[in-house]
Order: C-alpha cells, then sequence, then structure tokens
C-alpha cells in the first residue's frame, strides 16, 4: 500500500466514531479517520506523512506505547493521559497502540478513545446485559406467580358464595380485588416480550400525543416546551412500543416535578452513534428533561431495573418496559440527573433507506 487512497477498501475505519491513526514507515502518518481530525483537529490531507508532533504537542507517551506494541507485537493501551494539541488546548483520552495484520503488516494503528466514550460505551454493554437478565428473571417470576394467584382468585370467588353475612364478603372482595391488581401488574411486566411489528412512523406524531397525554392527566401547572428539529426523517419501527415507551419516560417527569414545573421534549440528528457494539451512521436522539428534584444517587444505576422506584407509590415496572421496547428497535434509553435537571435521552437509530431522504446524505 503506497497510498491513503487504499484504504478506500476500509470504508468501516471513516464510519468508526473513534480516532483512529495509522502509521507507516518511521513512524509517519499514513492514514487518519474523520473522527480523529475533529479529535486533533487536523485535515488528513495535512497530516498525512507528517510525525506525531503534527497531532500532539508532545508525543512521548504515545512514542513509548508504540516501542512495546513493535517490540512484543502486541497491543498496549494507555489509560486517561492528558495530551495537549497544537493550538495548546487539552484533551484527556486512552488510547491503544496495536500492530497491523493482513493488508496492515508493517503498519501501527493506534486508536484514541475519550473517557466519556469509554463511560458511555461500557454504561451501554452493562445495561445491556443487565436489561437481557432482568427480563428473564422477571418473566420468569412472572409465570410462577400467575399460577397461583389465579387458584387463590378462584377460591376466594367461591368463599363469597358460602358467605352469608355482608362483612365478611368485604374480605373476600378485597382478596378478589388485590389479586385483579396483581395480575394486571404481571401482565405489564410479560407484555414486553410481544416482538415490534416494524413499520415507517414519524417520531414528532408521538410526542406531539405523548404531550396531549400529559397535558390532559396531569395540571395546568406543568408545561410542556417543545424543542423540535422538524428536518428528521421518519423512522422504521414499532410507533406503539415507542410512544408506550415516551409515555412512561415523561410520566416520570411530570411525577417527579409533582404535578409542578418543567418538561422539555428535544429532537436531535445524531451523527456516527455505536449502540450495543453496533454502528450506526445516524440516528435520532430525543431527551425529556424536567426540572424536578433529580433521581436518587441510591438508585440512579438500577433504575431501569423492574421493581426499583423513586417513588413510594410507584411500581418500578414503567422504565423496565420502556427500555426493553427501545432495546427491541435497537435502540438505547440513557438518564443524566441531578438536582434540578434530569434528562433521559432515548436513541434510536436510522435505518438507510431513512437517510437516503435526508438532503445531504444521498
Amino acid at each position: 500500500m503506497n497510498s491513503v487512497k487504499d484504504f478506500n477498501a476500509y470504508p468501516g475505519l471513516d464510519a468508526l466514531s473513534t480516532a483512529v491513526v495509522i502509521l507507516g514507515k518511521k513512524r509517519k502518518i499514513y492514514y487518519l479517520n474523520p473522527s480523529a481530525e475533529n479529535l486533533f483537529k487536523v485535515s488528513r490531507k495535512n497530516a498525512v506523512g507528517s510525525e506525531l508532533n503534527r497531532l500532539v504537542e508532545d508525543p512521548r507517551d504515545i512514542l513509548l506505547a508504540l516501542d512495546y506494541a513493535e517490540q512484543k507485537r502486541g497491543s498496549f493501551t494507555q489509560h486517561e493521559i492528558t495530551l495537549e494539541n497544537n493550538d495548546h488546548s487539552k484533551i484527556e483520552l486512552s488510547f491503544t497502540a496495536s500492530p497491523g495484520e493482513g493488508h496492515l503488516d508493517g503498519y501501527i494503528l493506534l486508536e484514541f478513545l475519550l473517557p466519556t466514550q469509554q463511560k458511555k460505551i461500557a454504561r451501554e454493554e452493562k445495561l445491556s446485559i443487565d436489561t437481557e437478565w432482568s427480563k428473564e428473571l422477571v418473566r420468569n417470576l412472572a409465570h410462577e406467580i400467575k399460577n397461583p394467584l389465579g387458584a387463590l382468585r378462584g377460591a376466594a370467588q367461591l368463599l363469597e358464595k358460602e358467605l352469608n353475612r355482608i362483612e365478611l364478603k368485604e374480605y373476600t372482595a378485597v382478596i378478589i380485588k388485590e389479586a385483579d391488581r396483581l395480575r394486571a401488574l404481571l401482565d405489564r411486566l410479560l407484555t414486553p416480550h410481544r416482538l415490534p411489528e416494524m413499520v415507517e412512523y414519524n417520531i414528532h406524531e408521538s410526542l406531539e400525543q405523548v404531550r396531549s397525554i400529559i397535558l390532559a392527566e396531569f395540571t395546568s401547572d406543568v408545561s410542556v416546551i417543545r424543542d423540535y428539529d422538524l428536518s428528521l426523517p421518519d423512522l422504521i419501527g414499532d410507533p406503539q412500543q415507542t410512544h408506550q415507551a415516551l409515555l412512561n419516560v415523561a410520566r416520570n417527569a411530570a411525577q417527579a416535578i409533582r404535578g409542578r414545573g418543567k418538561i422539555k421534549f428535544v429532537t436531535r440528528i445524531a451523527n456516527k452513534i455505536t449502540i450495543n457494539k453496533k454502528f450506526y451512521k445516524l440516528a435520532i436522539l430525543i431527551q425529556i428533561i424536567d426540572n424536578g428534584p433529580g433521581i436518587d444517587e441510591s438508585i440512579r444505576e438500577k433504575i431501569f431495573f423492574p421493581l426499583v422506584s423513586g417513588k413510594n407509590d410507584g411500581t418500578g415496572i414503567g422504565l423496565t418496559i420502556s427500555q426493553t421496547f427501545i432495546h427491541h428497535q435497537n435502540g438505547v434509553i440513557d438518564v443524566d440527573s441531578e438536582p434540578g435537571r434530569t434528562c433521559f435521552s432515548i436513541t434510536l437509530p436510522i435505518t438507510s433507506d431513512a437517510i437516503l431522504r435526508i438532503p445531504g446524505h444521498e
């Protein structure tokens, strides 16, 4: 390979959200992808053929990693170091140096990752594993409970017919009512396992329906502010599941502000998104933000687990169902919370067909 143009055979490198730099002979920069251009604030045209100090003022930490990778013929990772760009701005990042293989034999690959990216990827991986584990656990538990619950309800109905005193029938009525309530809760736990019905739909129509419901359910002291990017394309997914997921999150926000405060709906395009280790060129980002007291730190990491709730009268099911519905559509829900601002971010990938309908992405 004698020219950077040869990397047209590896279009995946340009698509990566992480910064990749490839070094050739005498450790000269042979290639860098768009993410690396953005990170180091340098164009590929000006960087190719230069040494590493074209990217950073002092590349000693990187050079030490290169020595190890070349001598041991293995990867070397340096965590959370501070480097200085040529414009004197400082960046904290981690990087991995690896010797190339196959067509890249004789080259060194450098992959740079910002700590925020690392934390996000690790959090998404953990969330995905925890979600699958908790779904299976809850599903099995729900099935185990439903059978004896039905027998309990049936026995209460038979007992009610044998009782002559009205005051005693009140007790059986309580048993039947509570059994019905628990059965409804179990049905909600099992509902997310229905596979999505994929059709084309507009995210803003879903958000407007949710907004109307929230304003109808809660007092006039709740205001729902809209900040939409109306140029967003339609999504391919299950509008009913998306609607329910958005409604659960929005209701959670309205309950958090106790019927007095502001909720903000935001939609934006997101470029080069990695969700559960899968790369997407474009995605739609939906944010539901409230100005409530925030999520208690003791449950913040477990907020999407079933039966975990910050409300005294909460079931802890709504956010679990929301995460499951969005996960069915290859998306993810994340949360960032502090007193005065809680933001639930829902990311849904855009299909290639929808991308072609976005101006400038043909």
